[in-house]
């Protein structure tokens, strides 16, 4: 017997990832299409779920990404866990940096947001030189301290409060002027 729900669900994960693999390398539709030999229309369907795809497309875009079809798979089968506990919540610190990075809410195949807190000791000034994925968007609220985020040329200064809105296409720094650390929480959202 057929489960339309599961499988309209089991659609929309893979489509998610096909379209945040693409979103991963760059490319655009006609990128891919060109690269792996479907048309773009079909490309797009696929992503937006509106067409279930086929075993030989799957192996097709597979192949394109490097990767096996059970990789492509297993990474869209497992649910995101909806309740994260704060004892599961990954710690990491960059004592050389005075950066300490809390993953509030981690990052799922099957999802496009994620939520960090970040903090940042009196002096701490951290660039990053591109985004991890061209077109990251984020959201930066700061809890606490001052913080100046520089996205591009433009520099920003925030207060405990302040909320700023950037969508990340290339270099960025945060840097707290101090005298008090910086806490804030970064709502980041994949293309």
């Amino acid at each position: 017997m057929r489960n339309e729900d599961s499988e309209d669900s089991v659609d929309l994960l893979i489509g998610a990832r096909l379209a945040e693999l693409r979103a991963q390398h760059g490319w655009s539709l006609a990128e891919l299409a060109q690269r792996s030999g479907i048309s773009r229309s079909t490309l797009s369907r696929a992503e937006r779920a509106e067409t279930s795809p086929t075993a030989a497309l799957l192996n097709r875009l597979c192949h394109v990404y490097g990767r096996t079809m059970s990789q492509l798979l297993s990474e869209v089968e497992a649910a995101p866990a909806p309740l994260v506990r704060a004892a599961e919540q990954r710690v990491w610190e960059d004592r050389t940096s005075g950066f300490v990075r809390r993953s509030v809410s981690p990052p799922h195949t099957g999802l496009r947001g994620e939520l960090v807190e970040g903090r940042l000791t009196p002096g701490a000034d951290i660039g990053y030189d591109r985004p991890p994925v061209p077109g990251l968007e984020q959201h930066l609220w700061l809890l606490a301290g001052a913080l100046e985020v520089t996205v591009g040329e433009q520099v920003h200064r925030l207060d405990a409060g302040d909320c700023l809105r950037m969508r990340v296409t290339g270099a960025t720094r945060f840097r707290c002027p101090g005298p008090d650390g910086a806490r804030y929480v970064l709502a980041v959202v994949r293309p």
